[in-house]
C-alpha cells in the first residue's frame, strides 16, 4: 500500500468512526411511530431513548480520554465498538420501552469511543501542519451524516421494520471493527504513567470549571446548543405526529433543517474575518432568543403551519450553528497544557445539559407541539441569562490570562496541538 493510499485509507476509516454516533442518533428517528405502536406508548415517550443516548455520550466524553492514553487507541476502540454491537442487537430484541432506553445508554457508552479516538488519532498519524486539513475532512463526514442518516433509516425501516435499523447499525459497525482490528496500525504507545484514579481527574476538571471564562461560555453555550438536542428529539413528534408527514417526507425535512445548522457553522468562518467570537456569540444568541420567542408566541396564537415552522426552525438552528463554535472557542481559550481536559469537560456539558433538557419532551402530548417549542425558546433564554450574569467576570479573567490564539485560517496552522474542537480552528 503506497503512502498516499495509506493516508487515504486512514482518513476514510477515521471518518467512518466519527459518524457512528451521528448515525445511531439520526438513523432511527423515522421509526418513532412504529416504536410507539410496538411498545404501546406515545411517540413522545420514545424521545427518552434518544435522551439516554445523549447521557451515555456525555459520560463517555470524560471516560475515554484517559483510557485511550493509558492503553493505546486500539484496545479501547475494540472494546467500545464490541459493546456498541452487542447493545445494538439488544435494542432490536428489546421487549419493552424501558429496556430499549437502558440499552441505548449502553450503546452510547460503547459508540462514544469512536468519535473521541478518531480525533485523537489525527495527531497520531499526521504531522502537525496537516492536522487542520485532516480535521476539516472528518468534520465534513460528521456534517453530512444528518443529511443521509434519516433517509437511509427510512429506507431500511420500510424494508425490514424498526428492528432492521439496529441490525444495520450492528452490521456496519462490525465491519468497521474488523478494519480497525486487522488493518489500522496502533498510533499511540500505551502510557502507564497516565492516572486512572478518579481523584486527580476530578480535581483537574473542578479547577477548569472554576475558571470564570470557562464556566460562563461553556454553560451559556451548552444551553444554546441544547436547542439542537430538543429539536432532534422532538422533530418526529413535531412533524410526523403534528403535521402527519410520511417517513420519507420527514427525512427530507430533517435534511433541509440540517443544512441550516451546517450552513450556520460555515457562515461563521466568514463572519470571523470581521468580528470576534465574543461579538458573534452575543449577537446570534440574542437572535436565537428572538427566533425562539417569536416561534413560541405564534404557536400560542394558533401556529404558523408547516412552512412557517420550517422557516423559524431553520433560522433557530442556523443561529445555533454560529453560537456553538464561538462558545466552544471562548470557553477553552485560556487553556493550553490542559486543553484536552477542558475540551472533554466542554463536551460533557454540551451533551449532558442537552440530554437532560430533551427528556422534557417525554412529558408532552403527541398532538400539542407548544411544549416542545417552549423548551426550544427556554434553552435560548437560559443561555442568554447565564451570559449576561457571567460575562463581566469572564471578560475580566481574559485580561489576566493569556488565551489560546485563534488563527485566521485553518490551512497553515496547527489546530491539533491540543485536543480542541475543530470549530475553534475555523476549518
Amino acid at each position: 500500500m503506497s503512502i498516499q493510499r495509506s493516508k487515504l485509507f486512514i482518513i476514510s476509516l477515521l471518518g467512518a468512526l466519527s459518524v457512528i454516533s451521528p448515525f445511531a442518533i439520526d438513523m432511527y428517528l423515522p421509526a418513532y411511530p412504529a416504536l410507539a405502536t410496538e411498545f404501546g406508548v406515545p411517540s413522545t415517550s420514545i424521545s427518552l431513548t434518544l435522551s439516554s443516548y445523549f447521557v451515555g455520550l456525555a459520560l463517555g466524553q470524560v471516560v475515554y480520554g484517559p483510557l485511550l492514553d493509558r492503553f493505546g487507541r486500539k484496545k479501547p476502540l475494540v472494546a467500545g465498538l464490541g459493546l456498541f454491537i452487542l447493545a445494538s442487537l439488544g435494542c432490536a430484541a428489546a421487549p419493552d420501552i424501558h429496556t430499549l432506553i437502558a440499552l441505548r445508554f449502553v450503546q452510547a457508552l460503547g459508540g462514544c469511543v469512536a468519535q473521541v479516538a478518531s480525533i485523537a488519532m489525527v495527531r497520531d498519524f499526521f504531522p502537525a501542519n496537516d492536522a487542520a486539513r485532516v480535521l476539516s475532512r472528518l468534520f465534513l463526514f460528521i456534517a453530512v451524516s444528518p443529511l443521509l442518516a434519516p433517509t437511509i433509516g427510512s429506507l431500511v425501516i420500510e424494508a425490514g421494520g424498526w428492528k432492521a435499523a439496529f441490525y444495520a447499525l450492528a452490521g456496519v459497525v462490525a465491519a468497521i471493527l474488523a478494519l480497525v482490528y486487522f488493518l489500522l496500525p496502533e498510533g499511540h504507545i500505551p502510557d502507564r504513567d497516565i492516572s486512572l484514579r478518579p481523584g486527580p481527574i476530578l480535581r483537574e476538571y473542578l479547577a477548569i470549571m472554576r475558571h470564570p471564562r470557562f464556566a460562563t461560555y461553556a454553560l451559556a453555550g451548552a444551553f444554546s446548543f441544547a436547542g439542537l438536542f430538543t429539536y432532534v428529539a422532538g422533530s418526529p413528534v413535531l412533524f410526523m405526529d403534528g403535521f402527519g408527514v410520511s417517513e420519507r417526507v420527514f427525512s427530507l425535512i430533517f435534511a433541509i433543517l440540517a443544512v441550516g445548522f451546517i450552513g450556520g457553522s460555515q457562515v461563521n468562518v466568514i463572519l470571523l474575518r470581521r468580528s470576534t467570537s465574543e461579538t458573534l456569540f452575543v449577537r446570534f444568541l440574542v437572535a436565537q432568543v428572538v427566533a425562539g420567542i417569536v416561534f413560541l408566541v405564534g404557536s400560542m396564537a394558533g401556529g404558523y403551519g408547516l412552512g412557517g415552522t420550517l422557516l423559524l426552525l431553520f433560522v433557530f438552528l442556523s443561529c445555533v450553528g454560529i453560537t456553538n463554535p464561538n462558545a466552544s472557542g471562548l470557553a477553552i481559550g485560556p487553556f493550553t497544557k490542559n486543553a484536552g481536559s477542558a475540551s472533554a469537560l466542554l463536551g460533557f456539558f454540551q451533551l449532558g445539559i442537552g440530554a437532560v433538557i430533551s427528556t422534557g419532551i417525554s412529558g408532552t402530548t403527541t398532538h400539542d407541539s407548544r411544549p416542545i417549542i417552549a423548551i426550544l425558546a427556554g434553552t435560548a433564554v437560559a443561555g442568554l441569562a447565564i451570559l449576561l450574569v457571567g460575562r463581566k467576570r469572564a471578560l475580566g479573567s481574559s485580561v489576566t490570562e493569556k488565551p489560546m490564539p485563534i488563527p485566521e485560517s485553518g490551512h497553515d496552522t496547527d489546530c491539533a496541538q491540543e485536543d480542541v474542537p475543530g470549530a475553534i480552528c475555523r476549518l
